[in-house]
Formats: structure tokens, C-alpha cells, sequence
């Protein structure tokens, strides 16, 4: 069976430690594959940035 895990984080540090911590706990070849997106939007002047992964895996 296939599964995916979604991460959003605000900063990268966040979701690198978020996603490194999932994939500690897959078995070998249970990973598939990961995307990665960021998506920057203002408000008020402000940046506000979304990182976001989606990992595709085994089960």
C-alpha cells in the first residue's frame, strides 16, 4: 500500500527537522520519493513564507 505524509512548516529549519524525523522511522525502501514547495505571500508588508514536503511511501 502507498501512503503520503504532508509537512507546512513557516521557516525551512522547521520543516527539515520535521521531515528528517519522519524518515528516520521508515524502513529501508519504504520511501518513494519527496516534493518539496515554497510559497511566499504578503500581508500588511509583511513576507510570509510557506515551506511545505509531501513524502510518498511504502507501508
Amino acid at each position: 500500500m502507498y501512503k503520503v505524509k504532508l509537512f507546512d512548516e513557516e521557516h525551512e529549519k522547521d520543516l527539515e527537522r520535521a521531515v528528517n524525523t519522519f524518515l528516520s522511522k521508515l524502513k529501508e525502501g519504504q520511501l518513494i520519493d519527496v516534493k518539496y514547495d515554497v510559497a511566499l505571500m504578503e500581508s500588511e508588508g509583511e513576507q510570509i513564507y510557506c515551506f511545505s514536503a509531501m513524502v510518498i511511501y511504502r507501508t
